[in-house]
């Protein structure tokens, strides 16, 4: 039986393929899941981190584009299971509009990434994580939304077919592109509810989680690693 780390107490959500699947709370991280981050990225495989980050990156490589993201500019979201373990990341970045290569009007395009646990693949986080950059693009004024991949990462390119992007390959490399309408009040409600909803999500995992901590530091618990 396979374990259900997404257990969720207020809602579930069905799926394209039709399947009953539990929720995934998505998160806005911050600058205090900083080091979680840190740890979901270097667990990666090497595999996993190749496609990830589109070359083969050191770990210092990686710190450094950890502690290198600006949380006042970028948006991070995450997903944490029930152990209050970081599973996924997705990294939202904006970036001036090249008017050689973009059709936007804006004045500023994002760029997404994503990366997600072998143990945590195919519930839809990665899709989850997407519809949840998506609808903050919409909502703030990005109307491009902007992913680069290798073509190898299969993940990546499935997510960019389920949301119509347009799909460009060129030396073993993809450029994905959705065009993202204008936003309405059911977007703003939307993104409010969903990260009103994470953000429950998160206390509970986390208080949770100190709490197990705190007992197994009571004589006869069992010592934390």
């Amino acid at each position: 039986m396979k374990l259900n780390l997404f257990r969720n107490p207020f809602r579930r959500w069905i799926s394209g393929d039709g399947k009953d699947r539990p929720t995934v709370p998505v998160k806005e991280l911050a600058e205090r899941d900083r080091r979680r981050m840190l740890k979901h990225f270097m667990v990666l495989e090497k595999p996993d981190r190749l496609l990830r980050f589109g070359a083969h990156t050191s770990d210092d490589q990686v710190a450094n584009y950890v502690f290198g993201i600006d949380f006042s500019r970028d948006m991070v979201f995450g997903v944490y299971n029930r152990v209050f373990k970081l599973v996924a990341v997705g990294h939202l970045a904006f970036a001036p509009r090249d008017t050689r290569n973009c059709s936007s009007d804006k004045e500023r395009v994002a760029e997404f990434g994503v990366s997600v646990l072998k143990a945590a693949r195919g519930l839809g986080i990665g899709s989850k994580l997407f519809e949840r950059a998506a609808i903050h693009c919409r909502n703030n004024d990005i109307d491009t939304l902007y992913m680069h991949c290798l073509s190898s990462n299969k993940t990546m390119m499935h997510i960019a077919k389920k949301a119509g992007m347009e799909i460009h390959r060129d030396y073993g490399e993809a450029d994905a592109y959705l065009k993202l309408p204008a936003p309405s009040p059911a977007t703003v409600l939307q993104e409010a509810l969903d990260e009103q909803l994470a953000t429950l999500d998160y206390a509970l995992k986390a208080n949770t989680r100190a709490a197990a901590k705190l007992l197994d530091k009571l004589p006869g618990g069992k010592s934390d690693d």
